[in-house]
């Protein structure tokens, strides 16, 4: 694995607060903040309701954009902008893997008809560092 990618993976394997876009159906950005983590190729996932509006977005256009890496607005470090495609799964396997303790107060469970994941393909990822003003770029 390279260098800018372990850097990334560093950033993202971890359970963070991210902002998440989309496009609406009359082609205006949306964002909203989810929880995310990647797994070693950098597939970013997070749990959503099968039915909620991003999830409709992402049906007409599976462009999403997500920020993420910074965990505490006092500490400068390097965050990191990501473009990707997005699908939502309801399969059982995908449903557990995704499936921890935080989303017992939104969901009855792994099983619960209205959970799901969304999971997100990366092609793109800047790796920001406050400070300078050229992005490392890591492509798909």
């Amino acid at each position: 694995m390279d260098d800018l990618k372990a850097s990334i993976l560093e950033i993202l394997k971890q359970l963070q607060l991210a902002s998440l876009a989309t496009i609406t159906g009359d082609g205006k950005p949306w964002t909203r903040y989810v929880m995310v983590v990647a797994d070693d190729d950098l597939t970013v996932r997070c749990a959503t309701f099968v039915n909620a509006r991003k999830v409709a977005q992402i049906r007409d256009n599976p462009e999403v954009h997500l920020t993420c890496g910074i965990t505490d607005p006092t500490v400068m470090k390097p965050y990191l902008q990501v473009q990707a495609r997005a699908e939502l799964s309801t399969d059982e396997a995908e449903r557990n893997a995704f499936w921890n303790d935080s989303l017992q107060g939104i969901f009855s469970g792994p099983d619960d008809p209205n959970y799901g994941v969304l999971v997100m393909k990366a092609y793109r990822i800047e790796r920001c560092t406050p400070g300078s003003m050229q992005p490392e770029v890591w492509e798909a």
